[in-house]
């Protein structure tokens, strides 16, 4: 680069922060912002103050601004998004890449301000269960707005973009979610929970209704099954639906809470005899794509998402929404070993180009620079 060329900055927002890897926004962000600052790019990622004991301002050659919000359950990520705006729209950034669909009517502030904007819009948040009436109402109408008033959309999922089109008459691009193939850990974390190689099925996620955990553990214990099925995952608040799941008693149900040991999660993946996925609202999902990476053998529910993700079966089962099918499918699977190690061995296989974060960090950055240059 010659040293009178001017890098290109990038400021970026709606998730947690740098380096809070909790969440998939959070992860991408990480990901996404250490690639364009080894390929040349200034990378400013705006966290949410409250969640940073120290800040420092630059962080492996990520600058950190820290903004405030209003700290409340509905208000927190959107009052965050609207400071974090107003603030780059009034500095020398080039491009504002904003995570989050809620966060559509923001940008009107950017527009404005005349300033190039991109949006990854995410799932389907309107038809989660946990935002009944006004909050889905607002989801709709946000992600709406996002078609309108941002420069660039950006999906995870060739679904999602077809979802897109189809509502809101707006084509977007389609940017998958990045992942890591993994190398199989020991199974020595396992001995936390009494837990032995291939002995459980698991499920890691929320513990919110759309992630169908319910019906999961009913059709599970319903089986004829001699394992165990181990649940990874909480809410950070109390949840009277969560409560309930969590009262189940049975010796074949294990509640681990959440698993924030990065080796004890890998153990848990690399040795289940399969991993569960009944996440229902949403493109290209994080967990699936670490169940891929570990070398799971995968049982799914059955969604137009799981089933571009899982190569219409290529790679996972599939059950329906009711916990009869996922009896069955228990059932099957237990019986059918030898295909279920078929699946484990051909798992990577399915993290394709387009799952692979050097790449998913070449397409951020054509967007950018094209967005740059108008």
């Amino acid at each position: 680069m010659a040293a009178t060329e001017k890098k290109m900055k990038v400021a970026i927002m709606g998730a947690k922060g740098y380096p809070y890897v909790y969440g998939g926004y959070d992860t991408m962000i990480k990901e996404l912002g250490e690639r364009l600052v080894q390929k040349g790019v200034q990378v400013r990622v705006y966290n949410h103050r409250a969640l940073f004991l120290e800040k420092p301002r630059f962080v492996n050659g990520i600058e950190c601004i820290y903004t405030p919000a209003i700290e409340s359950k509905s208000l927190t990520q959107l009052t965050h998004t609207f400071f974090s705006m107003v603030h780059a729209c009034f500095s020398d950034v080039d491009v504002i890449f904003v995570v989050n669909s809620g966060n559509g009517p923001f940008g009107l502030i950017s527009k404005i301000f005349r300033k190039p904007t991109a949006i990854n819009v995410d799932g389907l948040e309107w038809l989660r269960p946990k935002w009944k009436g006004l909050g889905a109402r607002y989801f709709y109408w946000a992600s709406k707005m996002a078609t309108q008033f941002y420069d660039q959309l950006i999906n995870d999922s060739d679904e999602m973009r077809r979802v897109y089109l189809e509502l809101f008459k707006t084509d977007s691009k389609v940017i998958a979610y990045g992942a890591n193939p993994k190398e199989n850990v020991g199974p020595e974390p396992l001995k936390k929970w009494n837990l032995d190689t291939r002995g459980y099925f698991l499920i890691v996620g929320r513990l919110v209704p759309d992630n169908n955990a319910d019906l999961i553990i009913e059709g599970f214990l319903r089986s004829n099954s001699s394992r165990v099925l181990v649940v990874v995952g909480d809410v950070p608040f109390s949840d009277p639906w969560a409560n309930s799941l969590k009262k189940i008693q049975d010796p074949r149900l294990v509640f681990t809470g959440y698993v924030t040991d990065p080796n004890e999660l890998a153990a848990l993946y690399s040795h289940c005899y399969c991993y569960f996925h009944g996440h229902e609202f949403g493109g290209t999902n994080p967990a699936m794509l670490k169940a891929l990476g570990y070398g799971c053998a995968i049982l799914a529910l059955d969604t137009p998402f799981n089933q571009e993700m899982l190569q219409n079966g290529k790679h996972g089962w599939y059950f329906d929404k009711n916990p009869a099918s996922v009896k069955q499918l228990v059932e099957k699977a237990e019986g059918e070993a030898d295909r279920m190690d078929q699946l484990r061995k051909t798992a990577q296989s399915g993290l394709t180009q387009k799952y692979n974060w050097d790449y998913v960090a070449d397409q951020y950055l054509e967007v950018f620079k094209e967005l740059a240059g108008r």
